[in-house]
């Protein structure tokens, strides 16, 4: 599908009912999404994509500032019959998320955001330290390592590259350089905290608890920043899509159609 100028990988929705648009973090894919989709076809038309720059979709001209991973998702809205959309996002496709409903309320139904990494408004040095080391470390050709640094670091802990299967190993690497792009958006890791307080629409931030624990600790913050609720998701880390699919998609709906259902009363 052609959208911004770009072409970017769209599946073809699954399931009937509200538009319900997942989108993936860093590193990743719509292939990220496959254990959830179907339960949460169940209630939804639910639609998974490749973002700008990861594998099936064209990365533009050069690097790309979050707010246009924004764009191509309003347009995605869009050309899918207007919205307005449920989000669901994870890691960086969290921070995508809460600020295109800060931006664009019109095309956004409620945002469920989970661990978006958002230490420029929740500040963890240490944290930022690594960031800094694995972008170095990417840039310089050291990928795979890097990669794995990052996972084993930042997103699942000691030991979690191991426990990624080998296909989603393939694909991180591959997906390397979106990294170092991102980081070349100095607000890739902000967010507009007083826009999105504002944003009318249901929301909420979930996290895990086994993961590494600067996540949960920014997840936490960021969901005090805007006035919305924290949701532990008992046993998961990182990627509750992938480990604990049933019950991560039973948060959504619950926290999509529920928080819908209270408004309505």
């Amino acid at each position: 599908m052609n959208l911004n100028g770009v072409e970017l990988h769209v599946e073809p929705p699954a399931g009937d009912g509200e538009l319900l648009i997942l989108v993936h973090g860093g590193w990743t894919d719509h292939n990220t999404w496959a254990a959830i989709v179907a339960p949460l076809a169940r209630r939804f038309r639910v639609v998974t994509y490749d973002r700008r720059g990861h594998c099936r979709s064209e990365r533009g001209p050069g690097p790309a500032p979050r707010r246009q991973d924004e764009d191509d998702l309003a347009a995605l809205i869009g050309a899918l019959g207007g919205g307005p959309a449920h989000l669901v996002g994870t890691s960086y496709g969290a921070a995508i998320s809460l600020s295109l409903a800060a931006r664009r309320p019109d095309l956004v139904r409620s945002v469920l955001a989970h661990e978006p990494p958002l230490i420029g408004s929740v500040p963890v040095p240490e944290v930022e330290a690594v960031f800094r080391d694995v972008q170095a470390q990417i840039a310089s050709g050291d990928v795979e390592r890097g990669t794995r640094r990052f996972f084993e670091e930042l997103a699942l802990g000691p030991g979690g590259w191991e426990l990624v299967p080998e296909p989603i190993r393939r694909i991180a690497v591959g997906n390397a350089q979106t990294f170092v792009d991102l980081r070349e958006d100095p607000a890739w890791a902000t967010l507009d905290v007083a826009a999105v307080a504002a944003c009318p629409r249901p929301m909420a931030v979930t996290h895990g608890d086994a993961g590494p624990a600067w996540l949960p600790y920014v997840a936490v913050a960021v969901a005090d920043l805007i006035g919305r609720e924290a949701v532990r998701i008992p046993g998961a880390g990182h990627s509750p899509h992938l480990t604990h699919p049933e019950a991560f998609a039973a948060v959504i709906a619950d926290r999509v159609v529920g928080a819908e259902l209270e408004r309505a009363a």
